[in-house]
């Protein structure tokens, strides 16, 4: 395990301990509700000095970025115990938290040379970003205004199974291609590279693209967000339409007739999206 992958472990789980609060504060656990923000912010400062006190620089940077990641996952937890009517939420932040620590992780694994702050996707991009925070305003105002709307538990777990799934398959596909993933397409072929058709691979070309396309929709049908279940199947749809024609080129001139023979035994399991069109 490398340097930065433990600081960022340990700096996650250090987030994530904020749900320990009341065992701190009252010497006893008697439910998580008991959660104050007072306490949650003393704890949060502790946590933030420790973090200047141990790390500096990119370390700090890499820390500061999982121990926020690890709070947003404990208060997800707090939130999806403590009440009724706001748990897909905090369902939500457990997912939305874990899939950005672990894509970190996982590329600190298999891929350390091509590890960078961006791995944690958190700046993955302005659009990427707006979603997240139209997503949020909508639960908001949806909840306040229409909050019988929200109550639909067959939605929630529906949600939760895309989610789970999504985030299974994508990871599955990071750690079945090891160091021949990188969040980046690449334009030069490295001596490493090699074509992976095994494993999740064998049930379509994109499995990591497919994975997070559908735990992006899971997000939305869990918080019961009508608008952002159409807007974030739009706009994901398109994304990963122009991400996979324009990784296909590079492909294809990496593999030549290796990956032409690959596109026409396996899908891209996306739908509607076929991928670069080769003309014979």
């Amino acid at each position: 395990m490398i340097l930065e992958q433990r600081v960022a472990c340990t700096c996650f789980a250090l987030g994530a301990g904020v749900v320990l609060v009341p065992l701190i504060t009252h010497f006893h656990l008697r439910e998580l509700s008991d959660l104050s923000p007072y306490g949650a912010a003393l704890y949060i400062a502790v946590v933030n000095g420790v973090l200047l006190f141990m790390c500096r620089g990119y370390l700090y940077q890499v820390g500061i970025r999982a121990c926020g990641l690890g709070l947003a996952f404990g208060l997800g937890l707090w939130l999806s115990v403590s009440t009724v009517q706001w748990y897909m939420f905090g369902w939500y932040m457990c997912a939305l938290s874990f899939f950005h620590f672990s894509e970190f992780i996982v590329t600190a694994t298999y891929n350390p040379e091509s590890l960078s702050l961006d791995s944690f996707l958190l700046n993955h991009s302005l659009e990427y970003g707006l979603a997240a925070v139209a997503s949020w305003v909508e639960f908001g105002l949806e909840a306040w205004l229409l909050p019988d709307m929200k109550q639909v538990p067959f939605l929630h777990y529906a949600g939760l199974l895309l989610v789970v799934g999504g985030e299974f398959l994508r990871k599955a596909a990071m750690l079945t291609a090891k160091s021949n993933f990188n969040h980046i397409v690449q334009s030069k072929k490295a001596d490493s590279h090699t074509l992976v058709t095994h494993g999740v691979y064998q049930l379509c070309r994109h499995p990591a693209y497919v994975g997070w396309f559908y735990w992006s929709l899971g997000t939305q049908v869990l918080l019961c967000n009508p608008v952002c279940v159409i807007g974030y199947t739009w706009a994901s749809w398109h994304f990963f339409r122009e991400r996979v024609e324009d990784e296909e080129v590079t492909l294809l001139n990496f593999f030549g007739e290796q990956y032409l023979d690959y596109m026409q035994r396996v899908s891209t399991g996306l739908p509607f999206i076929h991928g670069f069109k080769v003309n014979f």
